[in-house]
């Protein structure tokens, strides 16, 4: 494997670690899981809060839901199960990029 493989999958790695971290924060401190139904509330200042949060949770959510659903349909095609995974990993890889570059920053 090449330097810069293996350097994308360490950066996927963090990305749906700080997604994982992120979301069960928010949980333990709200008492309800981080959704996308956020965003829905109107121009609140909680919705512009929750925006940052969503960014980098996003791998977490999307995986969730998608697991549940899995569980709930049985019928669920394996594509659409497949497509979501391959959406939250190339979104936790950008996530884990910034935040690599933010501690390389600030190191």
């Amino acid at each position: 494997m090449s330097p810069e493989s293996i350097q994308s999958f360490l950066e996927m790695a963090i990305g749906f670690a700080v997604a994982g971290l992120l979301a069960t924060g928010y949980q333990a401190i709200t008492r309800r899981p981080v959704t996308f139904k956020l965003l829905q509330r109107g121009p609140r200042p909680s919705a512009f809060a929750a925006v940052p949060i969503l960014v980098f949770a996003a791998p977490f959510v999307i995986m969730r839901t998608t697991l549940r659903l899995r569980h709930r349909f049985a019928y669920r095609r394996f594509e659409a199960v497949m497509i979501a995974g391959v959406v939250a990993g190339f979104w936790s890889l950008m996530s884990g990029t910034i935040v690599v570059m933010a501690l390389t920053t600030l190191l």
